[in-house]
């Protein structure tokens, strides 16, 4: 019974990581295909340095392969929603010094 619950818990996790993953797509297409601009930097920012921290954690510490494959996932995913936003920050700026 006990590996039963394990085996479920173990599928469970993989698949919440799969949506929480997903979940990351519809912002990264609204700064890439349609230049949103409403993404919060520093909440980014910071989610980005946790996933980082996750990540080596992952690597130095745990020894389980699926968390590391989510933890590369959330990083990654985290970084390019943080590029994007700054990317786009920057642009608007430029934009606005030439106005001016």
């Amino acid at each position: 019974m006990k590996e039963l619950f394990l085996e479920g818990l173990s599928i469970s996790y993989a698949f919440a990581g799969f949506v929480c993953c997903i979940a990351y797509f519809p912002t990264i297409r609204d700064l890439y295909f349609y230049k949103k601009t409403n993404v919060n930097t520093t909440t980014y920012f910071l989610w980005t340095i946790t996933a980082l921290i996750t990540l080596l954690y992952s690597f130095y510490i745990l020894s389980d392969v699926l968390f590391r494959i989510i933890s590369i996932a959330n990083f990654v995913l985290c970084a390019v929603i943080l590029y994007l936003s700054l990317s786009k920050v920057s642009r608007d700026e430029l934009a606005s010094k030439k106005e001016t």
